[in-house]
């Protein structure tokens, strides 16, 4: 029997996160420089396109499928390929169709790629950027989705070891770590933007930007709650926490700001933003909405001061994907070590704060360096392929004149069409009016 409540409720979910990747383009178009911003939304665009259809094609199946042998640790087996043999298939406990549980995981496995793509934004080729999406899916995305939610090592981390089950409710480690820990890979590898570190390379359009945020906020409940799998309490408190953790995350970020630079900017709010929901996204059903608040204002102050880390240590997070995600998915995993809480409807075990003892902690611990390592190794490894094959970055007279016009033959504004010209660039701190743009330098 299928029940009506819970299946409507995944295909709701569904369309929301498949909402959220072109939200991100907005997010990362907007924080790009007007020159690129329609390569950076290809981006996302472009990653819809390419993981949907390895999805359909091998993707679910690699990923939930049974294994075979020794091998079902690492990778799921052949038997949902095409999902042409779940069509009619129920789940028997949730009472929802196979198919949309399918659906609903192909938006996750959408949006982790292109979370990637921000990180190496204003020079990167876009046909080595759609060769390196598949392979990477292939080689990271689905074998990780596969240890922390099918029947893989770190789901089965506690039979081995004694220590409670690993938490990642809807995608700590196989979502935000793993794009967190690839950006930082891809930008080793590819280098340096022209001009970093030399001057401010500023947000082109902070609505845009806004606006992005916005619409990841609103497809992020999907993102959590779906991960219920059910219309019911486990949900509901998913969606609470997931409010509570983003607002506690822009306040703290905001805070930071006025501390540490004078002002709080439009650019600081929708990042903050961001660093919450990635935190909150392990945990969401885990803690109580005071422990989602503390998450989330954790997040909020952590990954405000996590963006510098990049010109500290010269690597060039355009978007910065690795302060946010890769140190927002670190936060949020980590802290269910101490706040995961017995007063919550769904299963798992206990934290620190709650006298769970510190067995929650170190399998959390475990899970996270784990998955990190992995895709930063394989990853890097894989760039290089591609590097080698066809050149992963474009050449310096492309980025200098805009990746939009030299690989994609458009612009995103005709300027010359207003009055005949290229209007005269104005300098992106004083605009016209004399006041001061609040920015983040270096983004």
């Amino acid at each position: 029997m299928i029940d009506t409540g819970n299946t409507a409720w995944l295909l709701m979910s569904a369309a929301l996160v498949m909402l959220m990747t072109p939200g991100l383009a907005f997010f990362y178009g907007g924080m790009s420089r007007a020159k690129s911003v329609l390569n950076m939304m290809l981006m996302s665009f472009g990653s819809i396109a390419v993981v949907s259809v390895l999805w359909v094609a091998v993707g679910h199946s690699l990923t939930y499928a049974p294994g075979h042998g020794p091998l079902e640790l690492f990778i799921g087996g052949f038997d949902y390929v095409g999902l042409s043999s779940i069509i009619t298939e129920v789940d028997e406990e949730g009472g929802y169709p196979l198919l949309v549980d399918a659906g609903f995981q192909m938006m996750f496995a959408v949006i982790t790629v292109a979370l990637i793509s921000g990180a190496i934004a204003d020079r990167a080729k876009f046909g080595a950027w759609l060769l390196f999406v598949p392979v990477w899916a292939l080689m990271v995305y689905f074998p990780v989705a596969h240890w922390v939610w099918g029947e893989g090592w770190i789901a089965r981390l506690h039979e081995f070891t004694g220590l409670p089950e690993v938490i990642d409710f809807a995608g700590g480690t196989a979502v935000h770590i793993t794009a967190g820990a690839a950006a930082l890979a891809l930008v080793i590898v590819l280098g340096r933007r022209k001009g970093f570190g030399s001057g401010p390379m500023r947000p082109h359009n902070l609505p845009f930007v806004l606006l992005g945020a916005a619409l990841l906020w609103f497809g992020w409940f999907g993102f959590n709650g779906g991960s219920a799998y059910g219309a019911n309490e486990e949900a509901a408190l998913a969606l609470v926490n997931t409010q509570a953790a983003t607002a506690a995350a822009t306040a703290a970020w905001m805070l930071v700001e006025r501390l540490r630079d004078g002002k709080v900017s439009a650019l600081g709010f929708a990042s903050g933003a961001i660093a919450g929901l990635v935190s909150v996204t392990p945990a969401a059903a885990n803690v109580t909405p005071i422990g989602a608040t503390a998450v989330g204002a954790l997040s909020g102050a952590v990954c405000a001061y996590a963006i510098s880390w990049k010109f500290k240590f010269k690597y060039d997070d355009a978007l910065d994907v690795v302060g946010i995600h890769m140190v927002g998915g670190l936060v949020g995993c980590l802290a269910l070590g101490f706040l995961a809480s017995s007063a919550v409807p769904g299963e798992g075990a206990v934290g620190l704060a709650f006298g769970g003892g510190a067995g929650l902690l170190v399998a959390q611990a475990v899970s996270v360096l784990a998955v990190m390592s992995y895709t930063f190794v394989v990853t890097w490894g894989l760039a290089k392929v591609v590097d080698l094959i066809i050149g992963f970055r474009i050449a310096e007279e492309v980025e200098t004149n805009g990746l939009d016009h030299e690989l994609h033959a458009e612009s995103a504004y005709a300027f010359d069409e207003l009055d005949g010209s290229e209007p005269e660039a104005v300098s992106p701190s004083t605009p016209p009016g004399g006041e001061t743009v609040p920015s983040r330098t270096g983004t």
